[in-house]
Formats: C-alpha cells, sequence, structure tokens
C-alpha cells in the first residue's frame, strides 16, 4: 500500500530507548535493585519487600499522657471531679477508662482538708480512703462494696446528695467535645474540660 511506503522510513529513524537502571545493578540480584540495596544493609525508607513489623519501636507522641485505657466502653478516659455542696466543680483529675476509682480518688483527697464531710460513690470505697479522710479530720459519706466483709455504716440520707456531682457531669458532658474526646493529649482534653466547667458553672 502506498501509505504503508510511506510511513516505512519514520520507523527506521526511530532511536532505541536507553534503560533507566544500569543492567549491571540487576543482573548479580535476582529481586531487583531494591534486593541489592537490602542485601547490602542499605534500608528503603518507604519500600518493602515483604509484611514486617516496624524496625524501631513505634509509640504515640505524650507517651502515657494521653489517660486513654480501654475498658468496655472502647478508649474511654475517666474524669474524676471534686465539687462543693452547690454542684460546681473545684478540681478535675483524668485517669484512664481501664483505671479504678480508688486510684482517682488517692489524687483528689488531698485537696479535702478542712471540708466537715465528703461524699463519694461507691466506686470510691477502700481501707486507705477512709483511713486518710478520718486522719484529716473530714467524715467520709461512702457506702460500702458489695463484696465488703464487714459491712460499714454510713450516713444514707446524706449520701443521697451525690446526684449534684451526677447532674455537674451531665451538664459538662452538653459540650460536645467534652463528651466525645477529639483531644489526643490528656493535658487539652484537661484544659478543654476546665474551660467548661469554667463557662458552665463559673462565669
Amino acid at each position: 500500500m502506498p501509505c504503508a511506503r510511506l510511513l516505512r522510513p519514520f520507523d527506521d529513524g526511530l532511536q532505541s530507548l536507553e534503560p533507566v537502571v544500569p543492567p549491571k545493578h540487576l543482573a548479580p540480584y535476582p529481586g531487583g535493585a531494591d534486593r541489592g540495596r537490602l542485601d547490602r544493609g542499605d534500608r528503603p525508607e518507604r519500600q518493602q519487600l515483604h509484611q514486617s513489623p516496624p524496625q524501631r519501636r513505634w509509640c504515640k507522641k505524650g507517651g502515657r499522657a494521653n489517660a486513654i485505657g480501654i475498658s468496655c466502653g472502647g478508649r474511654t478516659t475517666k474524669i474524676n471531679a471534686l465539687v462543693d455542696v452547690l454542684g460546681r466543680p473545684l478540681r478535675f483529675v483524668l485517669t484512664p477508662g481501664n483505671t479504678s476509682d480508688v486510684k482517682g480518688a488517692d489524687l483528689l483527697i488531698g485537696k479535702t482538708v478542712g471540708m466537715e464531710r465528703v461524699i463519694a460513690d461507691r466506686g470510691y470505697d477502700a481501707n486507705r480512703n477512709w483511713a486518710a479522710l478520718r486522719e484529716q479530720g473530714t467524715i467520709p459519706v461512702i457506702p460500702g462494696r458489695r463484696n465488703r466483709k464487714c459491712p460499714i455504716q454510713y450516713d444514707a440520707r446524706r449520701s443521697k446528695n451525690r446526684w449534684r456531682g451526677e447532674a455537674m457531669f451531665c451538664r459538662l458532658k452538653d459540650s460536645r467535645r467534652i463528651a466525645t474526646r477529639y483531644d489526643k493529649l490528656a493535658r487539652n482534653f484537661l484544659s478543654a474540660v476546665s474551660l467548661a466547667a469554667a463557662v458552665a458553672f463559673w462565669a
């Protein structure tokens, strides 16, 4: 065909493409250039020839300062609070979700010096908490745990005032940022909790 004869000179004039990687790097290593670098100890940063765990131990920024623990509700954070007789928060302490409430009480008992009574939930019942409160002259109003061998005596009528603390948490979690934690670090989340409490109760 005439058209085929016209195209033939253009085909004859084309030059062959040179290889991007010189053949000398591919010949000794059947796995390719990356396999050659791995055998020499030169690890590529973004290419892995096979699945494997990270070569260095990885941890989140902040380490254990995140105050996040795996509990029944997933990855959660407990907000332990100390409130006054009107239900206004005085102090907050963050603990991971899988931490016992007794540990949160240990961090708050030091701020109850000078208080006449301390009303707390059943989860804060521990012998050391009772001893620490009585030592500083505070009357503990804490219901005993169900698994206590020797039942303890407490003021059941005053214990009903725990609803003020529960109402404080309900008011505090009206803020979406507090109810659903978006902050990565505990210090940022605690700052958000303190700011929400200041606006809701002290503004």
